[in-house]
């Protein structure tokens, strides 16, 4: 194209000087310099006398910084002119005769303005000034609409379907927001692309002669996506594969997003490729890089005298590991003795700190992962197994290094004594949740003659443990009691059973004394004003206490709150109260989705949902980086390291491990609700037809969705209800006939058939057959 093309929009008599960087370029603090070459050539000759200790990259990256500035600075000139219309890239590129070798740093240019929300990028592609609007995080929904969450807003925004205007799921985005009547939710519409954050999806290949179509298994992406033939890398039908989006489309010209296959991850019919793939569209990385392995390898498979030296010697205390029958990574240990009314409490945590040091190879790894990912028919570890089942491991038998949190508890269950210590260990045996509950609650004779050295202690820890849950209760610590579920699989990886997850008298012996050790730790770090990461678990939204409130009313139930804040008790008391009645699912349900989600944050809030002012995550470091995180802030303090410099080392990368750390553990938590629906949805395939009785869990303007006691849910759709035309009542959470004015509400127990089930959708489509209670149907 010729160098003189003058795109519309700029009058031909426009003397603007429109160069990427003027005529001249910028000049280096020490030397004019003109090229990063002149930079290395003038360094090179000026060697001996360069004392400043500046690097060739940090001047070259100076030099680019400079550069980029002041091309930042000649765009805005551009796009400020009362005659510029909106351009694309290349347009701008050729009118500001942007040499080839700095089209990459003009790109760059682009993408900060846009960031700054200096620029805004238009549906098609072109570049605008910014008139200015909120800047937040799109999430999509399957049906087309979405919503935009902005940080420090109390409700998203929401986005129409034709105001998406082409932002993907996750993308950063600025928003208009759109004039409202009537006491509606704001609503928006998306001016601008800010940041394109999803550059990879997962999807089934489906190919033809000429070219291929990728459909993705992210339910919230609209489109397929567009495969050329040369970009396919030879994938065939039926495929599962990893996309590089190469280009967004444009849904104003009806042009579908394109992309080329980076990786074949097996076929749809492989056994596990089916998990692999949500393991991939959540980039979860499922591998360990070489260099962690190698690091790994490395370490040693024992602990040898050096490392025991400063340590407290714990070995000759009675202690157990208590966990799951095919638990591997042993990461908690307890010891118990009681002395004139006081319990000697123990919480004896693996001490990965000393294997794992700060950033390096693996502690990148660890940090880049945020915690152990417990999927239906695979772990993916934070650690490679040499640690998480080896040398971290607690396994009996063998010399171990642990922090050990050391309680003296009182009969009324508060901790009158405490000390944090590095210690070495020696686990006496390694127990199981079946065994302990068979000596505690069936007082089975031959478990209790197997172990009978430490039955005495089982006994005292099941006494303590009724204590510390009885005092958490009395404080108004609330237990959303749903049941739990695991599927069992085949060699193949086909779901065959849904059994209920039994819990017992270990399992919450287990809980409570985690629990204990964790406010400890957390409470004595408070103190000591030190910079440390807690688990926080913040106040119900006020709006939703609200809705709550009002719908109990109508129950006869209230709760009483303070201006905009409730205390936990109320919830608790609330719980209580329905236990057994009709409303009992509904009124629990709607209780639950008005807390709030933990997180992890440098700032102690307290914990709403257990009712305390301070609490963290100690106790399992193999799998929680932010429990990882603490034990090194413990070893500074108790070395004597936490300095001046130390403590504006925490202060600068703890907010970032807090969030990272949140982030990674809700990706977990999708992933395993997304592998759990599959293995559902494929079982139910086996069960088409079969009658259940279950429970309404959601009520929509398009159905309802109920789960059966196996804890697999499906929809009911609306339209598939006979007898009447059924609207959505929001503020009843129901489904009502238009002219019989039956009703079908959250919580109301029902009797369906299995219609269809999909494990490509991950989908289960119920029928209603009747109802089993008629408890809500209108005069």
């Amino acid at each position: 194209m010729s160098k003189n093309y003058r795109p519309k929009g700029i009058k031909k008599n426009s003397n603007k000087k429109n160069k990427f960087y003027g005529h001249n370029k910028p000049s280096h603090s020490k030397k004019n310099a003109y090229s990063k070459e002149d930079i290395k050539d003038e360094l090179i000759f000026e060697k001996d006398k360069n004392e400043t200790g500046i690097s060739l990259d940090d001047i070259v990256d100076e030099y680019d910084k400079e550069r980029l500035e002041l091309g930042k600075q000649k765009i805005m000139e551009l796009v400020s002119l009362p005659d510029y219309e909106p351009m694309k890239e290349k347009e701008l590129a050729i009118l500001m005769q942007v040499e080839r070798n700095d089209r990459n740093l003009f790109k760059k240019a682009l993408e900060e303005l846009v960031s700054e929300c200096r620029l805004e990028r238009t549906a098609r592609g072109r570049f605008a000034k910014s008139e200015g609007g909120l800047i937040g995080n799109f999430v999509s929904n399957q049906r087309g609409f979405g919503f935009v969450e902005i940080e420090g807003r109390d409700e998203d925004i929401f986005i129409p379907e034709e105001y998406v205007h082409g932002a993907f799921h996750g993308d950063t985005v600025q928003v208009e927001l759109l004039s409202t009547t009537g006491g509606k939710r704001q609503e928006g519409r998306i001016k601008n692309i800010v940041a394109r954050n999803m550059t990879e999806v997962v999807g089934t290949f489906q190919g033809s002669k000429n070219y291929g179509f990728v459909v993705p298994d992210n339910n919230k992406l609209q489109n397929d996506f567009f495969i050329p033939i040369e970009r396919s890398k030879g994938a065939v039908t039926g495929d599962k594969v990893v996309v590089t989006i190469t280009d967004y489309g444009d849904p104003i010209h009806g042009k579908k997003p394109e992309g080329k296959v980076s990786e074949i991850i097996g076929n749809i019919n492989d056994p596990g490729v089916d998990i692999l793939s949500i393991v991939k569209g959540f980039d979860i990385p499922s591998e360990f890089p070489e260099r962690v392995m190698n690091q790994a390898a490395r370490t040693s498979d024992y602990v040898s005298a050096a490392d025991m030296e400063g340590r407290k010697d714990l070995r000759d205390v009675q202690m157990v590991t208590i966990d799951g029958e095919d638990a591997k990574d042993l990461d908690d240990a307890v010891s118990l003795t009681k002395k004139d009314g006081l319990y000697y409490l123990g919480v004896h945590i693996a001490d990965v700190s000393n294997y794992v040091q700060e950033n390096s190879a693996l502690d990148r790894e660890a940090k880049k992962r945020g915690t152990s990912v417990y999927l239906v028919d695979r772990v993916i570890p934070m650690l490679p197994h040499k640690l998480s089942n080896g040398i971290c491991s607690l396994n009996h038998g063998e010399d171990r290094l642990a922090m050990s949190c050391l309680m003296t508890i009182d009969g009324n269950g508060g901790v009158i004594d405490h000390e944090i210590c590095e210690s070495v260990i020696n686990v006496n045996e390694r127990m199981t949740y079946t065994s302990v509950a068979r000596i505690l609650d069936d007082e089975d004779e031959e478990e209790i003659s197997r172990y009978e050295e430490l039955v005495p202690m089982f006994k005292d820890m099941a006494e303590l443990a009724a204590i510390l849950r009885a005092k958490r209760v009395d404080r108004g610590s609330i237990d959303f009691d749903f049941p739990e579920t695991k599927i069992i699989l085949d060699k193949e990886g086909n779901p065959i059973d849904i059994k209920p997850y039994e819990r017992n008298t270990a399992t919450n012996l287990i809980e409570d004394f985690m629990l204990i050790a964790n406010e400890t730790v957390a409470q004595h770090f408070y103190w000591l004003e030190s910079p440390f990461v807690y688990r926080i678990h913040e106040q119900p939204d006020p709006d939703k206490i609200s809705n709550l409130t009002t719908f109990i009313r109508n129950f006869g139930y209230h709760l009483h709150t303070k201006t905009e804040d409730v205390h936990p008790k109320e919830i608790q008391k609330l719980l209580a109260k329905i236990e057994g009645s009709n409303e009992e699912a509904v009124i629990t349900r709607l209780a639950l989705r008005s807390m709030m989600q933990a997180k992890y944050s440098t700032e102690c809030t307290g914990h709403f949902g257990l009712a305390c002012d301070y609490y963290c995550h100690f106790t399992s470091p193999i799998r929680r980086y932010p429990d990882l995180q603490i034990h090194r802030i413990i070893k500074d303090h108790l070395r004597g390291r936490m300095n001046a410099e130390k403590v504006a080392h925490y202060n600068q990368i703890l907010p970032e491990v807090a969030k990272h750390s949140s982030e990674t553990e809700r990706r977990a938590e999708e992933a395993e609700r997304e592998t759990d629906k599959l293995k559902k949805a494929q079982y139910m395939e086996s069960h088409i037809g079969e009658v259940y009785e279950g429970v309404v869990s959601g009520v929509t303007a398009w159905g309802m969705f109920v789960e059966l006691s196996n804890t697999c849910e499906g929809l009911i759709r609306a339209a598939d209800i006979d007898g009447d035309f059924y609207v959505f009542n929001e503020g009843e959470y129901a489904l009502v006939g238009e002219s019989t004015g039956k009703s079908y509400r959250l919580g109301q127990h029902v009797k369906v058939k299995v219609k269809d089930a999909d494990r490509m959708s991950r989908t289960i489509d119920f029928r209603l057959v009747n109802d089993i209670k008629e408890e809500s149907e209108s005069e």
